[in-house]
């Protein structure tokens, strides 16, 4: 018999290779489940990295149109008819000859075209938006004071309108408010036959309903609504003019404010005019709304053909007011409206005692009309900007918002630019500091999460439709100068020791938009060395431009470094950087708010020794940019192949001129005397004790340089390219021109030196005095010779150049005439 303990040993023999496999298999499931788990935490890993990844991409893409996330400047409302109804209504499409709307998101609008019967052209030409091609003799406000009325005057070939304006409150959205528009021959030799036509458009939601006379021909009022204006009425009184006129209408559908002047178009026939039927005019077709349209008519035209002299009325009233004293038409418009007229003039004369400095009559009305055609072109808008990052494949849309802003030019330019508007504010918050601010902060409402503001802001279809595509896309990586900060500095000087619970909320809310755009500045416009500027957008890589134009530094044409690189930095934003940096210090202390990074930014870059380390050029004895640059480049004209047999044609190439360089560029300074060149004494940076200020005002009192009998002019005759064409179809547009908004700075920092203790003062006060003279006399003298106020002006004769009016930053002839520089 077999022992236990024999049995027990034979079986752990027997089993244990078995048990070992077992092990073994175990082992195995237990590493195969490892690396699974491992395989499985890897992808999870990998999943979670992707989704991170393509979560920061959305995140970096979604960035450019993200708003900042902090207090805004304005209240939801704060246009509304309820919060400000004395400027809910205003003439705020400067776009247009003549044109009411409210500042509200999808406000209807209303505007006048009007054509000359008599042209025999076809199409007639009706005129509607401000355009330089209609070739009016002049047009403009002779008086606004941006909230209560206007009166403006526009001389056509052979006659004249004058649209006078008038509001009233009351009521629940922003009351009422008439308009006349008196047409005047100025043909002695014939009357004239003139069409006024004054219209409502829809601009979203609501309904106009005409009343039309029992003869059928006349529209004797407008019946509309929208949710903005709730129930209202535009009546059109019986004329009392002798003169003979017809009445006619158009009732049909716009599909958009940008297409008014086409559906006026396509609603006009001829019919004759005289009984003989040989005298043809041209009229409105009456109800023509499309089938195929559910809203049914948008647009509704009052058309009235008359031989002048003749006075169209229009009257607004809105339904909210139940009791009205009386209507406002006849003796009781004129009443109000010489009462508005009284009183801007004498507002007038108490901000800006021009009678007190000598100036004519002529002179002070000239100053009033640039004051009024800037706060007259003051216009509301509301869309979205079409934006672009490095982390967008194709551009996107800003958040939609409003924008109330001043436009630089009705014609050309009657939308708002960023670094126009600065100067804009310099004369509007010296008339009206409730508007600047107004302004002002829907600017800096529009700054996004990184601090950037687009600096061309094209809002709406009537803005989009007047810009060509390729200029329509703004950047994120391209700055404009922040003269915000102009304006800024005046209006929070007296808020600053304020006790005033209203100036200390605007200081609070202003604080941290100018922190965010100033980092934005100082991480994206940062130059190669410490305490540099650049501006970026340059174009490194033409070969159609002579000096590759830098757009965003506002100066655009002005010459900087021949080739540009990273290496190159700008003298005029460092100076625009140390006069943000200032202020920021001046608004934190004013608040009690720790400012010492800024105030320490501020005093290094105002420092004088270390400004002129990086940008005072011994050579030329100047303060210049730095970068790569060679003045020895010109444009030329592709020449054929020079292998090409006897008869051979050349293959087709491009022919326009390209640049051609003829020494190799250098790393040094860029001396080109001229607007850049001043900019540490422009922001009154240089010390007044300083001997490179009489340096300064030597060079510019020098005609070799940027002297004129008219003002300073932009690029000194002595540099390379002045007046030089940047490209073959690029005439010189920063590169000898006088521009108003650098020669309003230069009398500004002239007028500090002068007033400041230094050994330059006589020689600044001497140059002030001449240089406001030829300023102020050239603006003038061309104002009564052409009718306008321009964009530039020739250095050599002073005529007004580029486009008109141009009464954003060029008005500042005003504050000149009366030396308001701070």
């Amino acid at each position: 018999m077999t022992s236990t303990k024999h049995l027990r040993h034979r079986n752990v023999q027997r089993d244990g290779p078995r048990l070992e496999r077992k092990i073994d298999k175990s082992r195995t499931k237990n590493s195969d489940s490892s690396s699974k788990l491992v395989a499985i935490a890897s992808v999870l890993v990998t999943i979670l990295l992707l989704a991170g990844y393509f979560r920061y991409q959305m995140y970096l893409r979604e960035k450019i149109k993200t708003p900042l996330y902090a207090p805004t400047m304005l209240a939801k409302d704060s246009t509304s008819a309820k919060s400000d109804p004395e400027r809910y209504w205003g003439s705020y499409r400067p776009n247009t000859y003549f044109g009411m709307r409210t500042r509200t998101q999808r406000s209807p609008v209303f505007g006048l075209m009007w054509l000359n019967q008599f042209t025999q052209q076809m199409p007639p030409p009706i005129r509607h938006w401000c355009d330089q091609g209609d070739r009016l003799r002049r047009y403009g406000w002779l008086k606004h004071d941006g909230v209560n009325f206007g009166v403006q005057e526009i001389v056509d070939s052979d006659f004249m309108l004058t649209t006078s304006f008038i509001k009233r409150a009351g009521g629940d959205h922003g009351g009422d408010w008439s308009a006349n528009i008196t047409a005047t021959s100025t043909n002695k030799e014939r009357a004239g036959l003139v069409s006024l036509m004054f219209y409502v458009a829809l601009d979203g939601s609501g309904h106009v309903e005409p009343v039309i006379s029992k003869n059928g021909q006349r529209i004797n009022s407008i019946n509309g609504y929208s949710p903005e204006l709730g129930h209202y009425r535009l009546s059109f009184p019986k004329s009392t003019s002798n003169s003979t006129h017809k009445h006619n209408y158009l009732i049909t559908h716009a599909t958009g404010l940008d297409k008014l002047k086409e559906a006026m178009m396509n609603g006009i026939r001829v019919e004759a005019w005289d009984k003989s039927r040989r005298v043809p005019y041209f009229v409105l077709g009456g109800r023509q709304v499309p089938i195929d349209v559910e809203d049914g008519s948008n647009f509704v035209v009052f058309q009235v053909t008359t031989e002048l002299p003749y006075t169209l009325e229009v009257m607004y009233e809105s339904g909210s007011i139940y009791e009205r004293p009386n209507r406002l038409q006849g003796e009781v418009f004129s009443s109000l409206l010489a009462q508005h007229v009284s009183e801007f003039d004498k507002k007038f004369d108490e901000k800006f005692d021009l009678k007190s400095k000598a100036f004519s009559q002529s002179q002070v009305d000239f100053a009033k009309a640039a004051l009024s055609n800037m706060v007259g072109s003051v216009g509301y808008f509301y869309g979205a900007s079409l934006v672009q990052s490095v982390y967008n494949e194709e551009p996107v849309n800003y958040w939609k918002a409003a924008l109330y802003t001043g436009v630089p030019s009705r014609s050309f330019f009657p939308r708002g630019f960023l670094w126009d508007e600065g100067f804009h504010n310099l004369l509007i918050s010296k008339w009206d500091p409730e508007i600047s601010k107004d302004i002002l902060s829907h600017w800096l409402d529009l700054m996004n999460t990184e601090g950037w503001i687009p600096r061309e802001q094209i809002l709406g279809d009537e803005a989009r439709a007047r810009v060509p595509d390729e200029f329509v896309v703004q950047r994120n990586t391209n700055a404009n100068p922040p003269t915000l900060i102009l304006p800024l500095q005046r209006l929070i000087k007296s808020m600053l020791d304020s006790d005033k619970e209203k100036d200390k909320k605007f200081l609070k809310a202003v604080l941290p938009r100018l922190q965010t755009w100033f980092q934005w500045y100082n991480t994206t416009q940062i130059g190669p060395k410490r305490f540099t500027y650049q501006w970026r957008g340059r174009d490194g890589h033409t070969n159609k431009e002579l000096n590759p134009k830098t757009l965003t530094s506002g100066l655009d044409d002005y010459p900087r470094a021949s080739h540009p690189t990273n290496d190159e930095y700008h003298v005029d934003l460092r100076c625009w950087m140390a006069l943000s940096a200032g202020l920021i210090a001046d608004i934190s202390k004013s608040l009690g708010v720790d400012g010492a990074e800024y105030a320490a930014t501020h005093a290094v870059l105002t420092d004088n020794g270390l400004l002129d380390d990086l940008h005072w050029s011994e050579k030329k004895q100047q303060y210049s940019d730095y970068g790569l640059h060679t003045d020895k480049v010109r444009l030329e004209r592709p020449k054929p192949p020079a292998n090409l047999q006897p008869g051979q044609r050349p293959p087709n190439m491009n022919m326009d001129k390209v640049r051609v360089v003829h020494a190799d560029p250098e790393l040094g300074f860029v001396n080109a005397f001229g607007y850049v060149s001043l900019f540490p004494f422009l922001l009154k940076i240089v010390e007044p004790s300083s001997p490179k200020l009489t340096r300064i005002l030597t060079d510019m009192r020098s005609e070799k340089h940027i002297w004129t009998d008219f003002g300073l002019r932009s690029l000194g005759q002595t540099t390379p390219l002045y007046n030089r064409y940047n490209s073959e179809h690029d005439p010189p547009y920063w590169r000898g021109a006088l521009w108003i908004n650098m020669n309003y700075l230069a009398l500004g920092a002239l007028d500090f030196y002068r007033k400041t203790p230094g050994p330059y003062r006589a020689q600044a006060d001497e140059i002030y005095t001449e240089l406001r003279n030829n300023v102020v006399n050239n603006i003038y003298s061309q104002y009564m010779r052409t009718g306008y106020i321009w964009e530039n002006y020739n250095d050599k004769t002073g005529e007004g150049k580029g486009c008109h009016p141009f009464t954003g930053w060029s008005a500042l002839v005003t504050l000149i005439m009366a030396e308001i520089y701070d």
